[in-house]
């Protein structure tokens, strides 16, 4: 068995940690519920469920990680109890992100291949009904869907066969260095624009007035759930990143840093789309559509808009692609752990695997655009119904119960495990919130999407 490799530095660790939690969900979906939910009362919820719900859960599973100094399966086992079998709970988050990047790839793979849209013209001087063409054409071709999905699985796992150091941590720093530039500039672009102060009011000036028509029982489930699935917390996509980690600072104040950087990428998201929603009299809540059909054309409508169009998309990659990396490592380690395979081995058949899986996805909405796996919903909708609404609620629940119950590893061997290193300290009286409160938040958002 290969040498277990640690991260070169602590800000490789935060890097690659919020690469992995920051991706679509940041930049598509954070912005268009917000619109969705009437602004600035939506985001508001949203930080304090983040701070609520978020942080604590990140910290259990990169104390498991950390505690065990293995991945989730052997992770597990060496912290549980004789013949317990928590460590059947990893198993489920192995199938869980294999079930992720079944479809993330293939939304990944628009992504790029958007970016060479931009980056060739092909928006130049077409009008809105021409965008959505583009889009439409690009669901329907199986050579554009496969081709961009296989190019992203190939490249995701291309940047893991030089191991955690010079492959994951190197290539996250320069993509989320990259990301933390673009968003900033264009975010300074979109201030600019005529609508830019309309869109700002909306969006980070609280109207109570606006939220109760929409619902605010609605505003709140809906920032509850955004804030719970914005960092991929229930199938050990950061506890692997606990086991490369040192013991140097305690976890509550990583959990912490990791989760400003992510926030900070989502409320930066919604001050480039915003004020250009505004500015071109376009809907804010528009909707998955958002990203593929209404930015485009609001693109084309600004001066320069190809280059700010493909710096966006660009953008765009880096966040997408962040994920895919860090996510692909948990698979590549756990093959590496459980059955003792070399690195190179491990990413040559996770490679292979992978690209077949995603097949069904990437030919959705073409020549499998009859298949409905669950109800109505298409593959890619089958697939995100499966780990949104089911394995991330349910393992977040498992990691919780693992780390604050007498029957897992214990809220004291949890506590110590946490509060080892420099920083801010875990007191003993949120043993009571995650044992009675917690527990309770987490089963809402699984009851809400399971009826959703």
């Amino acid at each position: 068995m290969e040498k277990r490799e640690f991260f070169k530095s602590r800000l490789g660790f935060i890097l690659v940690s919020a690469g992995c939690a920051i991706g679509i969900g940041n930049v598509w979906k954070f912005p268009y519920m917000t619109g969705a939910y009437g602004g600035a009362v939506f985001v508001l919820f949203y930080l304090l469920f983040l701070v609520l719900m978020g942080i604590p859960v990140m910290t259990m599973e990169l104390a498991v990680g950390r505690g065990s100094g293995q991945s989730i399966v052997k992770g597990y086992k060496a912290l549980e109890k004789p013949k317990a079998k928590w460590h059947w709970h990893g198993w489920l988050c192995i199938i869980g992100c294999y079930l992720l990047m079944m479809y993330y790839t293939t939304v990944s793979g628009w992504i790029v291949n958007y970016f060479f849209k931009f980056a060739f013209g092909t928006f130049n001087g077409i009008g809105a009904d021409g965008v959505g063409a583009v889009f439409g054409s690009m669901l329907a071709s199986p050579w554009q869907m496969v081709g961009f999905m296989v190019l992203t699985t190939l490249a995701g796992f291309g940047v893991l066969i030089f191991g955690v150091q010079k492959g994951l941590e190197r290539v996250t720093k320069v993509m989320m260095v990259g990301l933390i530039i673009l968003i900033v500039i264009l975010a300074g672009h979109s201030l600019f624009l005529g609508g830019a102060k309309d869109g700002v009011k909306f969006y980070l000036l609280p109207d109570f007035g606006k939220a109760v028509e929409n619902g605010l029982g609605k505003v709140i489930t809906g920032a509850m759930n955004q804030a719970f699935f914005t960092l991929s917390l229930g199938i050990a996509s950061m506890e692997i990143f606990g086991s490369y980690m040192t013991k140097d600072h305690t976890l509550l104040g990583e959990a912490t840093r990791i989760t400003i950087l992510d926030t900070f990428v989502a409320l930066m998201a919604g001050l480039i789309i915003f004020p250009a929603c505004f500015t071109f009299g376009v809907e804010a809540d528009a909707g998955p559509s958002l990203i593929f059909v209404t930015l485009p054309h609001v693109f084309m409508n600004m001066k320069g808009g190809q280059i700010w169009g493909m710096l966006f998309f660009l953008f765009m990659t880096f966040a997408s692609f962040s994920t895919v990396v860090a996510v692909f490592e948990n698979l590549v380690a756990a093959a590496m752990d459980n059955w003792g395979w070399s690195r190179k081995k491990s990413v040559g058949l996770n490679a292979i695997f992978m690209t077949i899986m995603g097949l069904p996805c990437a030919l959705g909405y073409n020549l499998l655009s009859n298949v409905h796996l669950i109800g109505a919903r298409d593959i890619l909708d089958s697939e995100d119904f499966i780990v949104s609404n089911l394995l991330l609620p349910i393992g977040a629940l498992v990691f919780l119960l693992f780390c604050v119950t007498k029957w897992g590893w214990g809220f004291d061997k949890y506590q110590l495990e946490a509060n080892t290193g420099e920083g801010k300290k875990i007191p003993h009286w949120f043993k009571y919130y995650f044992q009675f409160v917690l527990p309770f938040l987490i089963l809402i958002i699984l009851i809400q999407g399971l009826i959703g």
